[in-house]
């Protein structure tokens, strides 16, 4: 027997109001925010790097992290996602097409507001980290506006006169030491540059550690000039944490994601490994600075290689896997959370979900089925509308 409509639409607005209640707003926005992004870096990269350094899937340091979904990944116009569109999305809390950096497409091409340009409106510092070209289109998403992510040019003008972040760290294929310098960037080009640093005084710091992508961590002898991505992460702390107001880092594991496409299980591995050690090195530094309102999720923008992880062999040694694509999936991938409204992570969440957590905003944020009953009660709306019009 169906409701009358009275009754009908108590029961709408009340699965509505209901909907709104799960998934409110924390009590605030976190003072800082650290986002890991593991370009490539699926579920089953992150097994398979366990399995190698522990004998079991589940031991890296995000995994114990208390709340972990899983997102969805599609663009706005393709069912596999390209890094600059899944980063797009995370900055912006909006879809876009493939290849696109943070500007509306589809759509009228306006600029998006990214997660680190309000940050910095707010007064805060804002970093951006990669083992990839800093011009990358993972890192551009977040303070770039482009049509194109193949406009290199274009995403380091934006940089360095626009959105200026106050730490920049990575390969400079495209980001000159002169450029830097010019635009009031202290410019240091190798590890121990980097460490002789003095992160107290520092304000503005290019790290420009190699000609384009940095070198894979399988690679490199105990002297390489290169930065780890762990100590590039560490040193990006020590300067943004002099903000009183908080900050917004991007830390990138860029290199996973080539070492998938290659199907280069070893290098993939310890790319992910050395993954784990920067965002181990950010739980340490949030220990160590005492109570704050700290908000550090760890997730990828897509998977890469269809890696299928088929048995473990032993602490010390590669996993059997097998590889289905050259490519990236449309799998969903893992998220982890810690730290202020990190229990927003639940669930299957959409990739521009964590542009609203990050933010605290709660407009698509799945807190334990509220979308679900959210969007029951619109629909529920709806059908009474319906009604009305037959």
């Amino acid at each position: 027997m169906f409701m009358d409509e009275p009754a009908f639409r108590r029961f709408a607005g009340w699965l509505f109001v209901l909907g709104l209640w799960f998934a409110r707003p924390g009590d605030a926005m976190p003072t800082n925010v650290i986002l890991f992004i593991g370009d490539g870096m699926g579920h089953n990269q992150v097994a398979a790097a366990g399995l190698y350094a522990h004998g079991a899937s589940g031991t890296l340091s995000f995994e114990a992290f208390p709340n972990q979904a899983q997102v969805t990944t599609r663009s706005a116009d393709a069912a596999i996602t390209d890094s600059a569109a899944a980063a797009t999305a995370m900055a912006t809390g909006r879809k876009v097409d493939n290849g696109v950096i943070s500007v509306a497409s589809p759509g009228d091409g306006r600029e998006l507001p990214t997660v680190l340009e309000q940050a910095a409106a707010a007064g805060k510092a804002t970093g951006l980290v990669t083992t990839t070209d800093i011009s990358h289109a993972t890192p551009a998403a977040f303070a770039a506006h482009e049509p194109s992510r193949y406009n290199s040019a274009g995403i380091v003008q934006d940089y360095l006169q626009q959105t200026r972040p106050n730490v920049l760290f990575g390969g400079s294929q495209y980001l000159s030491e002169s450029q830097a310098a010019a635009a009031g960037y202290a410019v240091v080009t190798d590890a121990a540059q980097l460490k002789a640093l003095n992160a107290e005084s520092a304000t503005f710091v290019s790290g420009q550690f190699a000609a384009g992508n940095m070198a894979y961590e399988y690679d490199r002898t105990e002297t390489a000039a290169e930065p780890h991505l762990s100590e590039m992460t560490a040193a990006a702390l020590d300067i943004l944490d002099n903000n009183p107001m908080g900050f917004f880092l991007m830390v990138e594991g860029g290199r996973i994601d080539r070492a998938a496409h290659d199907h280069d299980l070893a290098r993939m591995i310890h790319e992910t490994l050395e993954f784990s050690r920067a965002v181990q090195t950010a739980l340490d530094w949030a220990a160590g600075s005492g109570p704050s309102d700290t908000l550090i999720l760890v997730t990828a923008d897509h998977e890469t290689g269809g890696l299928d992880v088929l048995a473990g062999m032993g602490v010390g040694q590669y996993p059997d896997v097998a590889w289905s694509t050259a490519g990236h999936t449309g799998a969903n991938v893992p998220i982890y959370g810690w730290g202020c409204n990190s229990e927003w992570i639940a669930g299957v969440m959409d990739n521009t979900a964590v542009y609203s957590v990050m933010t605290a905003t709660p407009r698509v944020v799945p807190a334990s089925g509220a979308l679900t009953l959210a969007s029951i009660g619109l629909l529920a709306v709806a059908l009474l509308r319906g009604r009305r019009a037959i």
